[in-house]
């Protein structure tokens, strides 16, 4: 008999490997953060005992979800200015509001708060673009989650950073800095390519390379970011951004909704992975990803929510499902982007996007015990025929009920471990006062 720390055991079993196995009568065995065995439940009264066993008759258990693009400090605007266009909304409100209130402070409460959100949501890791991210990554390191993290590179002087070449000095700085956090790793964030130019996307690249960062990016969100770039330039900003080097299978391109037959060919031919995020684009009126026809071509395509301040939550159960819906009336066909499928880019996909997929994004055979369990047994959620197809279409965030990320539980029976919800809740009234100021001027 081997003694090992956990044993979990659901009624389904949702793998997300290669084979999409969905298995019952089946326990996922956890020792010292990784999983070493899926065996089932008659062979595993002989092989294992443990320091603790979940009983989760009425549960399905699959990996957490990997939310690979958020800016989470941003929780402490959400419904600050909506209802709005992208530029109008960037412009009039969110940088003044950014400029007057973004500091350590607010990132690290605005960090806690979508934090709390996410974990009771059963997102297990996160790719967040934003600022002060070295004081963001020691909140993330505190709360358990896993993820990577990175200050925003832009060509626009902000109080926090005064020219770009400060933002390439954070970045270098929080490389060294993570090291010290076994969950988390630093990537590099280039706004978008209306804020940038060719010479800081070189030097983006160059350190790229100098530090195996991934890098994470906004690309042709609007088409009107696209008309803006193709009458400045006489290119895409997806060809531009070849041209330079810095699609590849490290390249992250968030949001892509205008797509042409070119962008497909540089996409696959690169590996560049794009990020779809459906309500952010959906409330902006940004434009729709054309999900399964890149699917259909063999590109890796992620999910994520973008910040809460245009979505305005960081629920990645509601994300799948606007995913899927909108992928179907984008397509003309119910066939279009299956609940297993969306699963997926909420999942592995999410992982191999920010090259973590070696680590977690499945349940498997020594990758990280990340792993959540959501309650089937409600009336939203009976019957059960497919527990895919019903975590996907039918279930919410509130029945996720456990999360562990690397063994660690930071969830238990929906009561958050690692951070402290009744003072999270009232700090964020007091940063809400002060974000008022800016409605109301």
């Amino acid at each position: 008999m081997q003694h090992v720390e956990t044993i979990i055991q659901p009624k389904w079993l949702i793998t997300v490997d290669k084979h999409n196995r969905i298995l019952e009568n089946h326990s996922l065995v956890i020792d010292r953060g990784r999983i070493i065995d899926i065996i089932s439940n008659q062979l595993l009264k002989s092989k294992y005992t443990a320091i603790k066993i979940h009983y989760l008759d009425n549960h399905a258990i699959l990996p957490g979800f990997i939310n690979a693009h958020t800016h989470n400090a941003m929780s402490l605007m959400r419904g600050f200015a909506d209802d709005l266009p992208l530029m109008s909304w960037l412009h009039n409100y969110i940088w003044p509001a950014e400029r007057l209130y973004v500091g350590p402070e607010m990132v690290c409460d605005g960090m806690r708060l979508a934090l709390a959100e996410m974990i009771r949501g059963g997102t297990t890791c996160i790719n967040d673009m934003y600022f002060y991210a070295a004081e963001a990554a020691e909140v993330m390191h505190k709360s358990g989650i896993r993820g990577r993290i990175a200050d925003s590179v832009l060509n626009i002087e902000m109080p926090w950073s005064p020219n770009v070449q400060s933002c390439f000095d954070k970045t270098i700085a929080l490389a060294q800095q993570v090291k010290a956090y076994p969950l988390i790793e630093a990537s590099i964030a280039p706004h978008a390519p209306y804020t940038t130019n060719d010479e800081i996307l070189r030097e983006v690249l160059r350190i790229s390379k100098q530090y195996s960062l991934p890098i994470h990016m906004h690309v042709q969100e609007t088409r009107e970011e696209v008309d803006q770039f193709l009458a400045a330039h006489q290119t895409w900003p997806l060809d531009r951004l070849m041209e330079l080097g810095l699609c590849s299978s490290k390249f992250q391109a968030v949001h892509m909704t205008q797509v042409s037959k070119t962008d497909i060919e540089i996409l696959k031919r690169t590996g560049t992975h794009v990020i779809h995020c459906p309500e952010s684009n959906m409330k902006l009126a940004s434009g729709i990803c054309p999900v399964q026809t890149l699917l259909d071509a063999g590109i890796n395509v992620a999910l994520g929510t973008d910040g809460p301040a245009s979505n305005n939550d960081l629920d990645m159960i509601g994300e799948m499902r606007s995913a899927a819906f909108l992928g179907k009336i984008h397509d003309n066909s119910p066939e279009a982007i299956s609940a297993q499928n969306v699963l997926r880019m909420a999942t592995i996909n999410g992982a191999k996007s920010l090259s973590l997929d070696h680590i977690t994004g499945s349940l498997e055979i020594n990758k990280a015990a990340d792993v959540i369990a959501i309650d089937l047994n409600r009336p939203e959620t009976m019957p059960v025929y497919n527990p895919v197809s019903q975590i996907v279409y039918a279930s919410s965030r509130d029945q996720v009920t456990d999360v562990w990320v690397a063994g660690k539980q930071l969830l238990k029976n929906r009561a958050l471990t690692t951070l402290n919800e009744a003072a999270i809740l009232e700090n964020t009234k007091v940063w809400a006062e002060k974000f008022k100021k800016i409605i109301n001027r």
